[in-house]
């Protein structure tokens, strides 16, 4: 379901002026869309801070609570809520988590980082543990959203059978890692930034969303400095490039600041452009700014829509992810659409 925005007239829309006409681009309509479904005000009450939200085969709903530390399961009609997983540094319970990713075959997936390690766990529908390992890299925190880090395991994306992670101090945008923590193959050369000088802001320029195409090969989406994505084929080997552009990227670009001065010893904590990106079952790339908007790719890598997504506010999404059903379910309300 959804409208128009009102600046969507129709797809090139001639306004008279007189004897002259204004042709209204098409780069500038935006699709405000609103939820076919939502979850009840009373689960959405007990949520403090989610950040994410997916679906099982059998239609129940999994939704992470990143300040309560905890994972929640909704039934499919939405009528009753439990919890999987509650806070705790342990084996099987999760202490500042930063994503969640559920696999084809309902095996659920929890990065977080107890004491500033980062870790993965996996389990079945139940919370029952199935395995995990720690990343060897102790989190650093380049690039933050509120109070998200959204590099390293914050960018975790589960296949079934291995984790891609966005680690670019391995020299590689995407690292393949299997069940058992160990490092399958890394995918994507870092780009030029032109501050390799600054090693801290060159890697920090380089921290992104790695994505499975379920058409086939990935997807790379940067998040820092001038937003990008590219396309690798399944053997890794990079199909295209393309940036990312908008009027509603416009200021923020032409204010990017070129230095980053700071105390020696410190990391650059630098705010992104882009928060979150999900790709669905024909290859599209959905890419939603830190703005309330959201730009589409088709798998040629074209941009085809602007959409603005719309409750009872406009919802500035922290994940997306696509059901089976070809729905797209946005963080922080778990609204489908």
């Amino acid at each position: 379901m959804h409208q128009r925005g009102a600046t969507l007239v129709c797809l090139l829309a001639a306004v008279s002026l007189g004897t002259a006409q204004r042709i209204v681009p098409l780069s500038h309509a935006v699709d405000v869309l609103t939820p076919a479904s939502s979850l009840p005000a009373r689960f959405g009450a007990q949520l403090v801070e989610p950040i994410g939200c997916a679906q099982t085969s059998t239609g129940d709903y999994v939704i992470l609570d990143r300040r309560a530390h905890t994972l929640y399961g909704v039934d499919a009609a939405r009528t009753t809520m439990r919890k999987i997983l509650q806070v705790g540094f342990e084996q099987g319970q999760v202490v500042q988590p930063g994503a969640l990713a559920v696999s084809r075959s309902d095996v659920i997936a929890v990065s977080d980082a107890p004491a500033g390690y980062e870790r993965i766990q996996y389990f079945d529908a139940n919370g029952t543990f199935q395995g995990g390992f720690y990343l060897k890299a102790k989190a650093t925190p380049r690039l933050v959203a509120g109070r998200v880090m959204l590099n390293g395991a914050g960018s975790m994306q589960f296949t079934g059978t291995s984790f891609l992670v966005n680690h670019p101090e391995s020299s590689s945008l995407i690292q393949e890692i299997d069940l058992q923590g160990q490092e399958r193959r890394r995918i994507g050369t870092l780009r030029a930034t032109g501050l390799e000088s600054d090693p801290a802001v060159h890697l920090a320029m380089n921290t992104g969303i790695p994505l499975v195409d379920p058409t086939g090969g990935f997807l790379f989406v940067f998040q820092a400095g001038v937003p990008a994505f590219r396309k690798y084929d399944a053997a890794g080997a990079l199909v295209y490039e393309r940036h990312i552009e908008g009027v509603e990227l416009d200021d923020a670009l032409g204010g990017l600041p070129t230095m980053w001065a700071r105390p020696a010893d410190t990391l650059p904590i630098i705010e992104p452009l882009i928060r979150t990106a999900a790709v669905d079952a024909r290859g599209t790339l959905w890419v939603s700014l830190t703005r309330p908007y959201t730009y589409v790719y088709d798998a040629a890598g074209d941009k085809v829509r602007t959409v603005q997504f719309r409750g009872t506010s406009l919802i500035a999404p922290t994940s997306l992810t696509f059901t089976r059903n070809g729905r797209l379910l946005v963080t922080p309300g778990c609204d489908e659409f």
